[in-house]
């Protein structure tokens, strides 16, 4: 007969088999099919600027790629390679879809590689405040020695011209929302910029055709991806290809008339 003991260790013994990952199908292969996201920052940023977005997507169950690239250091098109050689590693597996989020020139390098590249996993992209359509302010700080060397070849190459990057582009074809702030902490640049901006890119140049969905938020350009509001919108997107509607929303009047005060007023 059996003591106590050792009835209560088959017991944990054959709870702990049940328990199993191995005995679970279903279970094991939920947490192999978390949907990934690829991070790209933005122009002269790191991983870093995005790590709180990171941390907020992984908290809803994403499984979170993202990188450094040499943004300051090469062009668009050294970029694009980088990341053709980044997927070609670690995504190019079948059955699993890949989210994408941008920031800023993140969002041009993305629409650069698939110009050139196929991805069949290709799931869903939101890009933050991205110059779609270009920058006055690139185009106003080009011919500074200053500027040139703190944004190296890229930033040369996202001005408003029909031949900076962003403007050679096609329209998109894939399921991208954009979200695009009108909030600066630096009025001197957004006093070059024409109508609502984030500091660094209008609302108008963020968007682009064939997008899915647009978002104005009050955030700058530098900050936009730290906002808890941003990631909770950018999860929805990724979730249901879409947008919620509600107060973290500004129509183009109200923009328009905090920028430059009501033109009753003027």
């Amino acid at each position: 007969m059996r003591t106590p003991r050792k009835i209560l260790f088959s017991r944990l013994l054959l709870l702990a088999l049940v328990l199993s990952p191995a005995s679970i199908p279903s279970l094991a292969k939920d947490a192999g099919a978390r949907e990934r996201v690829f991070f790209l920052h933005g122009l002269g940023r790191s991983s870093a600027s995005m790590f709180l977005l990171k941390l907020r997507l992984e908290k809803q169950g994403f499984e979170v790629i993202s990188k450094d690239y040499a943004s300051t250091e090469a062009g668009i098109d050294d970029h694009v390679e980088w990341l053709a050689g980044e997927l070609e590693s670690c995504c190019r597996d079948e059955g699993r879809r890949l989210h994408f989020v941008t920031h800023s020139i993140g969002g041009i390098v993305l629409r650069a590689y698939l110009e050139k590249h196929d991805l069949p996993a290709l799931g869903r992209v939101v890009m933050l405040a991205p110059p779609n359509r270009g920058s006055e302010l690139a185009d106003f700080l080009s011919g500074w020695s200053v500027y040139q060397m703190a944004v190296g070849p890229s930033g040369q190459e996202i001005g408003t011209d029909d031949a900076s990057v962003p403007n050679l582009l096609g329209p998109v074809d894939f399921d991208l929302g954009v979200i695009a702030g009108e909030r600066s902490i630096n009025p001197f640049y957004s006093s070059i910029i024409p109508g609502p901006d984030d500091g660094k890119v209008s609302v108008e140049r963020a968007r682009v055709e064939g997008m899915s969905d647009f978002l104005v938020v009050r955030h700058s350009h530098t900050f936009i991806m730290n906002s808890s509001e941003v990631a909770g919108q950018i999860e929805t997107f990724l979730r249901t290809g879409a947008f919620t509607r509600g107060e973290l929303e500004l129509e183009p009047e109200k923009i328009e008339e905090e920028k430059h005060g009501d033109p009753a007023q003027r």
